[in-house]
């Protein structure tokens, strides 16, 4: 018997809360509690007795200054207490969810299961088990090729249900290590593509995660949260009179059955574009809240790609002259800045020291002397990490230990972060020096992952969890000692890309593909995961590069933050022209970079590395102005593309972007319509308020 409970609203979306439904709310498992049966064992640690113990006690709803909340209690009759909370914040698409655990018991309890959210039912639109309806939407993400789709649909994934309804069907998937983006991000959405609804979520963390895709009845279920005993050896005691809190979900459902034409032109993905973006701005309320200089989305200068790791007061010296008064607003000081002679900077990294050679009249000096061409100074850290050729690699007793002994990857060793002694180092090598130099800006990279765990705790898994919020902790101390400083989350690129430490940011690094002819391609990709106002984007021009290849190269970052790198010193003035040109349509563009909509269109590629075909990103606002980025790629093209424009865009074409004047494009009863002469060529082109062009 199924009895519906509860049915809020949260804006668009309603949550409905079921009775004696054959999915628990919240999934959890205790230590020494009997396991699901049907095959689970190994493969997942859901719906077993410790959830079948549950009961339900008590719902709670609030609703204050534009933030409303439902709290539901659950209870074991062993003195175990369980809150699932759920928070919608006023003009928000989502809404976030976590668990907390209480221990009333008289004994400590070990958890290897605690979700942050479940969802069951699923389809509620079909009757029985919705076969050739429900398709499953992963994102996944490799060391410079972050954002490809996975879409599978679940009889391939054998979440079809048994004959007998007895054998558990479970894909559980996600990452163990402290780099949350490593093969996965923490997303999943589930499209019933008969009736044109969508759910997703994402996670809020850090460290190990998991989502679970189960099945063994006619509904699928979907939970995620930390990675559990089974997936990445995580298990937590709770003390008498202790709590614990589960990292935040965001979840999001809509209606995608009646998409205008423009939107429904964006093919099989279109339903997760829209959801994807639906769960990517619940994060716009923490991007307003960082400086006033971030709004208006300004320009950033990285000389990583120009000095690659050797960055002196001179060179930066040469670097300012070039790019003097064309329109820049942050510099960062990359890697390298602190090694010795003739040591590496991927080496060199936990001393901390500004080089002497490198800056030989100190590091003030050339602070001055970016702040003197009216730009703010950034300086890059790796925070948590050491070098093997540095001091610090050699403090093994404030190192984090796996098994007794100190752990170790190549070139890197990993720093103690829970310790208070590791805390006061950083706080003077990290903070110390920002301060002292009158930094704003800094670029937090991080360079290999712990792994599955450490030792510390009474779980290799926990002991991770552990540090990695004490590392997050580190940055709110950043933010808190240093009012208005502008942070970059960089990991290797975009290892980091998730909710939570883009929520402490005002940017990240969107990978750590640099001067990749498949940069437009990540760059698109990265609009379902996280805001384009903190997507930054390399654009690395060359002084061999011809001037197609540097407006292919800077169009690419209309899709995010502009960065500029490269032989900026050598460049031609027909070489900066383009820059120069793509630098004051980027401006131009920034407003709707910082609040538009995404829609995405093109060939479907198979490789990212070698792509074929073409790509096109609409991005509109509601007042109807608009920006089209287009790239053509290898291979055959059409001889003309032409792109449903949203309804709200009606204006004319009054800006383009191109390394040549004589381009096929213009807009046609509602179409943007253009006709590519050539591969690897980048045109874009600025739409504003206005009437429908003719």
């Amino acid at each position: 018997m199924t009895k519906l409970k509860h049915n809020i609203s949260f804006g668009d979306m309603q949550a409905l809360y079921y009775l004696e439904k054959a999915d628990s709310l919240v999934q959890v498992k205790y230590a020494g509690d009997m396991y699901l049966g049907g095959y689970a064992g190994g493969g997942t640690l859901r719906q077993g007795a410790s959830v079948e113990n549950l009961r339900y006690k008590d719902q709670k709803l609030w609703k204050k200054s534009g933030v409303q909340e439902a709290v539901t209690y659950l209870e074991d009759e062993r003195g175990y207490e369980i809150e699932h909370h759920l928070i919608y914040q006023e003009g928000s698409r989502g809404v976030e969810c976590y668990t907390v655990f209480t221990n009333h018991s008289r004994e400590a309890v070990s958890l290897e299961l605690l979700s942050s959210f479940s969802l069951g039912g699923i389809t509620p639109f079909v009757e029985k088990d919705a076969y050739d309806s429900l398709v499953v939407h992963r994102i996944q993400g490799v060391w410079s090729m972050e954002g490809r789709v996975r879409s599978e649909r679940i009889e391939d994934l054998q979440l079809e249900p048994s004959w007998a309804g007895h054998a558990v069907r479970c894909e559980r998937f996600g990452q163990a290590g402290s780099m949350p983006v490593n093969h996965y991000f923490p997303f999943v959405a589930v499209e019933d593509i008969k009736n044109g609804v969508i759910w997703g979520a994402q996670l809020a963390h850090n460290a190990s995660w998991q989502m679970e895709l189960f099945r063994k009845d006619d509904s699928l279920a979907v939970s995620g949260g930390l990675a559990d005993r089974d997936f990445g050896q995580w298990m937590k005691t709770i003390a008498p009179g202790e709590r614990f809190e589960t990292p935040k979900a965001i979840l999001s459902v809509c209606n995608c059955k009646h998409m205008s034409e423009s939107e429904a032109a964006q093919g099989a993905h279109a339903a997760l574009n829209r959801v994807g973006q639906r769960l990517s701005t619940c994060g716009m309320r923490f991007f307003e809240e960082k400086p006033e200089s971030e709004q208006t989305l300004p320009v950033i200068f990285n000389e990583y790609c120009t000095t690659w790791g050797c960055p002196s007061h001179e060179n930066i010296c040469h670097i300012l002259e070039a790019i003097r008064g064309k329109g820049f607003s942050y510099f960062v000081i990359d890697c390298g800045w602190y090694k010795a002679d003739d040591i590496p900077w991927d080496i060199s990294m936990g001393d901390y020291e500004p080089s002497q050679t490198l800056f030989k009249q100190g590091l003030q000096k050339t602070v001055d002397a970016i702040r003197g061409e009216g730009m703010q100074a950034g300086i890059w850290f790796e925070i948590d990490n050491v070098g093997s050729a540095s001091k610090a690699y050699q403090m093994e007793e404030h190192l984090l230990q796996k098994d007794g002994r100190t752990l170790t990857t190549t070139m890197r060793r990993f720093c103690d972060m829970p310790e208070e002694w590791t805390q006061e180092y950083l706080t003077q090598k990290v903070i110390g020096t920002l301060k002292k130099y009158g930094f704003t800006y800094m670029k937090m990279d991080y360079n290999d992952s712990i792994g599955m765990g450490c030792d510390g705790a009474e779980s290799m898994g926990e002991a991770l969890r552990q540090n990695m919020e004490a590392s997050y902790r580190f940055v709110q101390k950043v933010n808190q000692e240093i009012p208005g400083i502008i942070l970059e989350n960089c990991a290797s690129g975009g290892h980091k890309l998730e909710p939570l430490m883009m929520s402490a940011c005002s940017m990240a690094s969107f990978s750590d593909a640099h001067e990749c002819e498949e940069i437009p391609v990540i760059a698109a990709a990265l609009h379902r995961v996280i805001l384009p106002c903190q997507s930054q984007i390399w654009a690395v021009i060359r002084e061999t590069d011809s001037l197609k290849r540097i407006a292919y190269s800077v169009a690419a970052t209309f899709l995010g933050r502009m960065c500029i790198s490269g032989d900026v010193c050598n460049l031609t003035k027909q070489q900066w022209d383009i820059i120069e040109r793509g630098i004051a349509f980027y401006k131009q563009s920034a407003a709707i970079i910082k609040d538009g909509t995404t829609y995405l269109y093109g060939s479907a590629l198979t490789s990212w590395r070698h792509p074929m075909g073409w790509q096109a990103v609409v991005r509109f606002l509601e007042d109807g102005s608009c920006m089209t980025v287009i790239h053509t790629f290898d291979g055959e093209l059409p001889e003309e593309i032409t792109i449903p424009l949203p309804p709200q865009v009606t204006g004319k074409i009054a800006t383009v972007y191109s390394d040549t004047d004589n381009l096929m494009i213009s807009v046609e009863k509602g179409i943007l319509k253009y006709q590519p002469g050539e591969n690897w060529k980048a045109v874009a082109v600025l739409i504003p308020i206005g009437d429908r062009s003719e």
